[in-house]
Order: C-alpha cells, then structure tokens, then sequence
C-alpha cells in the first residue's frame, strides 16, 4: 500500500484477515494509543508518542482500514475494531497496558476495556465518543453514508479536494485552538483524502450511536483507573452527553474538564495529557 505523500513510520503485525500497522516508540510498560475518526497513529507519532517514550513502551496503531492498516472487512463497530487490535497486541507482547483513545479511538479503548477488563490496567480518554447523543447527525454524515454519498461524492472529494478544503476542516476539528504548524503534511494529506478511508469513516461514523448506546451498560462494571479529559469548547463531540456521563456511572472515572479547549486536547494541552496518562498508570501499577 503505497501512498505519495508519507511513508509507514512502523511494524507491520501479520494477522489472518491482513496486516495491522503500528508505530512502536521507548521501553517500559506499555501504552496503547488509538487515533480517532479519520486520522492514523501519526496524530500521535506528531507528538505525544515522543513525550511519553521516556516512561513507557507507546504502540499507535492504526485502526483497522486506516492509515496503513489493511480494511479487515470494514467493521464499523469498535468492539469488532477492538478485537482485532487486541489481537494484535497480544502478536507484539503488549500485557496489561494503558489504553489511550482519543473521540472515535475512546469508543474502541472503551469496547477493549470491556472486552477483556482484567487485561488491561486503565484508560486515558480524550474527548471519547462514548454514549449515544440526542438528534441525528448532520446533513453531510447522513448523505456520506448513504449510496450516493459512498459511490460518487466520496471518490469526487478523494480526486478533487484542494489542500485548502483539508486545511479549514482541520481549523474546524480543532477550534477555538490553532493547528499546530506541519500537522498536516505529518499526517499525511493522501491518507486524509483516501477514498477507501473516507467511506469506511462515514460508515463507522454513521453507526456509532446504535453501537456506543449497546456498550454503554457495561460501562458501569469497569473497575480500572480511567481518567478523562474533555474541552469546555468542544463541539464535535459534547462533554455533557460523553465524558460528563461517564464521570457519572463509572466510579472510577476522574474527569479533567479543559476551559476553552475544543476537540484535540492531545495538541493543545499535551502536558495535562501527558499527566493524567502518567496518573492511571500510577494508579493502576503503584496502586496509589
């Protein structure tokens, strides 16, 4: 799988139904990081991997379909995701990690946890995706799921969108905080506009509500350290209907509300984000 813009930053983990890509950086107890909704591990190798390498072997995969890794069949349910993952894990010696999942990533670190909740020592959550919301989603998620929407505005937008049209979608993601300068060209502009990667994104998208309202009664058996941390600002995904929630049925929860921070606390407060990964594996290796 060849792209022009970037090539692979890691391993290549061999599973029966295709090959999942990871990038692997520092020595120490392991750290799982999962990108959200279409990005790749390279959301994380931008910056965060490097601040936590020093204190933690940090494996970025991406999710099935995305980046580098080969589609698996398309699953759009993060259980499904977290599978497979899990599987792939367990191919590199991963035991007993820290999972941080970041939006869409936070669904599939949630739908792991509760898959296999005595291998995995605690979640660090950023801005998750992890209940269903009230309303529909907008007009775009709707019409890019649907036939027309997989068949010909996907593929048009893959051939044709400018770089500009990448830019103020990244401005929007990230608001009310700036891009951070060369993001972009690190996570690479031919993976962001892959057709394939478009329409598995809007399908997972589309789904996600029916998905994360099945999950979300179990969330309330989880017994491992889980910190959470969600902006004030954030409009893709809401604190009240998500993290708020969380904080809410699952005692375990600390939650970390970001004044003024939208949906990227990863880039714009990596120190908070660096700390509270630092604080579940404390509490769930020192036992404080």
């Amino acid at each position: 799988m060849a792209h022009a813009d970037i090539a692979p930053e890691g391993a290549f983990i061999d599973l029966p139904q295709g090959r999942i890509h990871a990038v692997i950086r520092g020595d120490g107890p392991d750290l799982v990081m999962i990108h959200g909704a279409n990005g790749n591990a390279r959301d994380f190798s931008f910056d965060l991997m490097d601040r936590m390498a020093d204190d933690f072997r940090v494996i970025a995969f991406d999710r099935p379909g995305f980046g580098f890794s080969d589609p698996f069949n398309e699953p759009d349910s993060p259980v499904l995701q977290a599978d497979i993952l899990r599987v792939a894990a367990a191919t590199l010696g991963i035991e007993d990690p820290v999972i941080l999942g970041h939006s869409y990533g936070g669904a599939v670190a949630l739908a792991w946890a509760l898959r296999a909740p005595n291998d995995v020592a605690g979640l660090t959550l950023l801005a998750p995706a992890s209940h269903p919301w009230p309303g529909e989603l907008g007009i775009w998620y709707r019409l890019s799921a649907s036939s027309v929407g997989q068949n010909l505005v996907l593929p048009l937008i893959s051939r044709l969108a400018p770089r500009g049209a990448v830019e103020r979608s990244l401005e929007g993601v990230f608001a009310p905080d700036p891009v951070p300068e060369g993001y972009l060209d690190h996570l690479g502009l031919d993976l962001t506009l892959r057709a394939t990667q478009l329409r598995l994104n809007a399908t997972q998208i589309d789904s996600l509500k029916g998905h994360v309202e099945a999950m979300s009664g179990g969330y309330p058996a989880l017994t491992m350290p889980i910190e959470v941390l969600h902006g004030t600002s954030d409009t893709t995904v809401g604190l009240q209907y998500h993290a708020e929630r969380l904080e809410a049925e699952v005692e375990s929860v600390t939650l970390t509300r970001l004044e003024g921070v939208g949906h990227m606390p990863h880039h714009a407060r990596p120190d908070e984000v660096a700390d509270a990964i630092r604080r579940v594996a404390a509490r769930a290796w020192d036992g404080n």
